[in-house]
């Protein structure tokens, strides 16, 4: 007797105070136990009808269950259609996959790179376009790599850096830095589109930190970007790396904006008829060159029959990039940016660290016309570092920086205040790939890409 009435406690306990549910009816609790203090045959009789009832509760549990939500049936909401409204707070989970896939694909952009100067392969790329998610790891995504982009840009300047052993069709300011890729079939079916994603590298050589800190701003049409409006201007280095051309060169004879521009016409083209989507991805300098080039792509560059395609940018520690003007038009554009980004991070206060979006709105229109104005566009999500247990307390800034610590951020945040738990199973030690973030009593080495890459270097040698 003991135990069946514990068993009727915990029921109350978890709710059930209006009695037990019996062929479609309830029965009183206290009636419940009178059968209980009868004879054995009510006992049996109430363990039974406990067993099916429980059953029953818990078949109703299933039934209302929500059914598990299937990327094809809702991307138009996960690539921003409504600005991603009840999708951050709390963090919804498929919006998690689809920025750490977004982020991993940013990511790529430096682990295909070869960093050093003074590397053999010069600041080109050593990995064939067919091969490059393969060599990478990233198979599961699949995409296919259709284009490689390359930019090019030079200044005046005293070399402080290194000079790579250039061949005969590189030379100097030339680099590689992002690339267009494709959804195949099957990856198509479960994204419910075609999806065409152009992901962007940020600041790694010694120019582009010029690029960087060129914070005052010119008109698009100055770098021969068509625009609907010449009051719209932008970062003057962020545009120059987007439209410079070296004719000299083989990879840089049409500059980064021409290559993206005919290869996005050339997938429109060969897919036209089928729903397609434009996302462009990119982290620090490369998340600029994303809010550039899908502004770009949506004033200039879509026509399929009259269609509109959705272009959304996934931003990760990204800077600004224009003036109001420019924030104004990508919202008349249709243009869904998402900026992920850490707290503690500096890069994403730049440029116009005084003149900016947090001005109370009647100051943003007394300002908006100087030049030292710059304001960020689209939805933010901002994470923070120190709640994350396996993260040291201190880092530097430039490790604030770090893409992979924002997609481990990514991987455990839930949502405002609440705790940090790990979700995808994302690997600890990608944080430490080129940094030595993790506590060190998670005994992950350090750095361990450099170590790997110079033992390969020496196999290869």
């Amino acid at each position: 007797m003991a135990t069946i009435t514990s068993q009727i406690k915990l029921w109350l306990k978890k709710g059930c105070t209006h009695g037990i549910l019996l062929a479609k009816k309830a029965l009183p609790v206290h009636r419940f136990l009178e059968g209980a203090t009868g004879n054995l045959k009510g006992r049996f009789q109430l363990v039974r009808t406990l067993t099916t009832t429980l059953h029953g509760f818990k078949k109703a549990a299933e039934d209302q269950k929500p059914a598990e939500r299937r990327l094809a049936d809702c991307w138009e909401e996960i690539h921003g259609e409504n600005n991603w409204v009840g999708l951050l707070e709390p963090f919804d989970s498929l919006l998690r996959t689809e920025l750490i896939r977004y982020g991993d694909m940013a990511q790529a952009c430096y682990d295909a790179y070869e960093e050093d100067p003074s590397s053999r392969f010069g600041y080109k790329i050593k990995i064939e376009p067919h091969m490059f998610f393969k060599s990478l790891g990233l198979t599961k995504y699949g995409y296919d790599v259709t284009k490689y982009i390359y930019s090019s840009y030079n200044l005046d300047v005293p070399n402080f850096f290194n000079k790579p052993l250039l061949s005969d069709d590189w030379t100097e300011g030339a680099s590689w830095i992002g690339y267009v890729a494709v959804s195949n079939d099957e990856y198509s079916r479960h994204l419910g589109r075609r999806d065409i994603t152009i992901a962007w590298r940020g600041t790694v050589t010694g120019l582009e930190i010029f690029a960087d800190i060129q914070d005052f701003q010119t008109s698009t049409e100055d770098h021969s970007l068509p625009t609907h409006d010449p009051a719209i201007k932008v970062e003057d280095g962020f545009l120059d790396v987007y439209t410079k051309n070296d004719e000299s060169n083989t990879f840089c004879n049409k500059s980064a904006r021409t290559q993206v521009a005919e290869e996005v016409q050339r997938l429109l083209h060969e897919y036209s008829g089928e729903k397609l989507s434009i996302s462009v991805t990119g982290h620090s300098l490369g998340s600029a060159l994303a809010t550039l080039n899908a502004y770009d792509i949506a004033e200039n560059m879509i026509q399929n029959n009259g269609e509109k395609i959705p272009v959304c940018v996934f931003s990760f520690s990204g800077p600004r990039v224009g003036n109001f003007r420019f924030k104004s038009r990508l919202e008349e554009l249709g243009v869904k940016v998402l900026r992920v980004a850490n707290i503690h991070d500096a890069v994403p206060k730049v440029p116009g660290v005084l003149l900016n979006e947090r001005l109370p709105v009647f100051m943003q229109k007394l300002v908006k016309f100087l030049p030292w104005s710059y304001f960020h566009v689209g939805e933010k999500l901002m994470l923070d570092h120190t709640k994350s247990p396996f993260i040291k307390k201190s880092i530097d800034i430039a490790e604030v920086h770090n893409l992979e610590l924002l997609l481990h951020l990514l991987d455990g945040y839930q949502g405002e205040g609440r705790p940090f738990l790990r979700a995808t199973g994302r690997d600890l030690a990608l944080v430490n790939k080129s940094k030595d973030l993790l506590n060190d009593s998670l005994q992950i080495p350090p750095k361990w890409r450099d170590a790997l890459r110079k033992k390969v270097d020496n196999i290869s040698d």
